[in-house]
């Protein structure tokens, strides 16, 4: 048995033992949150990192495997099941400000992207092979999301050994920058220098007498709610019928529009894409309905559960051992991409006097895109801005393969 540990190839549990990986899934999520309510340390760090880091200890000591059915399944079907649930609550008529103020910054940050994928070129052209390339590849995907990255990949004619490389640079690149952005909060300059709303209101929450003694704010924020069987039924038969409705209007949309033209493929893929229209018919049932569909409870709860899955499995392919062998200057131009869309935004943020969570949401949106950008906020308790970052991220689908292929054509692809 023992000869599995630290075998990537061979992992100790095998990607067709489901239930066990399940089992894995489900358990790591639950210890996040666990240790997060339980502990002062754990609730500074947050459960999100602590799924996270559990993921990728076991992943890299060959304890779980990097691909599974099962990891594609928390991609596929929790994922768009967790964000209408999280969007019950979520009233439009409340929100336009917030949602203007993230575009602003996301837009921003996406010509950060561009220029930081401009300057890793200049930096590392001469060391790292196709990476005329590879540096559209890493904009579109630090703009949008994998579907970028599969689309400029194959419009450059990338080798599958760089995309391999790249992808591997990619998910660990990505881990270790949702670290710096969950963290940010915390850090003393951040708090001096923005305005932070938000962590006002959550710890000010925390800090009332509902707060028991030795309470973590995680603990306090999640306290025990009244829900029925009732509750449970409605939010999980809403939660599945709007993504079963989102699914058949994105693939209607995918079948009518044709992609005879750069117009038409940008409406092709916005419109196509299922987790525009989860947002879209989420937020107007809590727009046009509050009544009802505000009024079921544990939404947030359930939602947030399977986002916590989701933290889990965003760390499970972060392979460190295939970063040091076969891609480490692929991971520093990953960073060098990453640092200017940061600095962009931070520095654009600063100056439109946005606040902290806008700038921080904004980035995770660029660069991990609109489900990590939504977890994230659902973990650090910001509920409000779940619907404007969803929408706002969706929008990196349609304009990261632009910003790629308008990079690849600056350096003569």
């Amino acid at each position: 048995m023992w000869g599995h540990i630290f075998d990537l190839n061979n992992p100790l549990i095998g990607a067709d033992n489901t239930w066990v990986l399940w089992a894995i899934c489900a358990l790591g999520a639950a210890t996040a949150i666990y240790l997060e309510q339980k502990y002062d340390w754990a609730a500074k760090v947050t459960g999100a990192i602590i799924a996270l880091v559990l993921a990728i200890i076991l992943s890299n000591f060959g304890i779980i495997p990097m691909a599974a059915p099962v990891w594609d399944a928390v991609w596929g079907y929790v994922v768009p099941l967790a964000i209408p649930l999280l969007l019950l609550q979520c009233d439009m008529r409340k929100i336009g400000k917030e949602a203007g103020r993230i575009l602003i910054i996301f837009l921003i940050g996406s010509v950060g992207t561009a220029c930081g994928a401009l300057l890793g070129y200049a930096v590392l052209g001469n060391f790292i092979p196709e990476l005329d390339g590879l540096a559209g590849v890493f904009t579109g995907t630090y703009i949008g999301g994998t579907v970028n990255f599969a689309a400029l990949g194959a419009a450059f004619e990338v080798s599958g050994d760089m995309i391999s490389a790249a992808t591997v640079a990619d998910n660990l690149l990505m881990a270790l920058y949702f670290f710096v952005l969950i963290a940010m909060p915390s850090i003393g300059f951040f708090r001096k220098h923005y305005k932070h709303p938000y962590v006002d209101e959550i710890e000010a929450a925390s800090a009332s007498g509902n707060k028991k003694a030795g309470e973590t704010n995680a603990a306090a924020f999640w306290g025990r709610k009244e829900i029925s069987l009732k509750d449970i039924a409605l939010a999980a038969a809403t939660a599945f019928t709007i993504v079963a409705i989102s699914n058949i209007i994105g693939g209607v949309f995918t079948a009518i529009i044709p992609t005879s033209n750069p117009v038409l493929q940008m409406l092709n893929t916005l419109f196509g894409n299922m987790y525009l229209w989860i947002t879209t018919i989420s937020m107007a049932c809590a727009t046009f309905a509050p009544g009802f569909f505000g009024e079921i409870k544990g939404t947030n709860e359930l939602g947030t559960f399977l986002i916590y899955l989701f933290f889990f499995v965003i760390g499970v392919p972060a392979s460190v051992p295939m970063i040091i062998k076969n891609s480490p200057l692929l991971l520093v131009f990953a960073a060098i991409v990453v640092a200017v869309n940061m600095l962009f935004s931070l520095v654009a943020g600063k100056l439109l006097k946005f606040n902290l969570e806008d700038i921080i949401l904004a980035s995770n949106a660029n660069i991990g895109g609109p489900t990590t950008a939504a977890a994230m906020a659902v973990s650090k308790g910001w509920t409000k801005l779940v619907g404007p970052i969803v929408l706002v991220g969706t929008l990196g689908y349609v304009l990261g393969t632009y910003f790629g292929l308008i990079v690849g054509s600056i350096l003569g692809l």
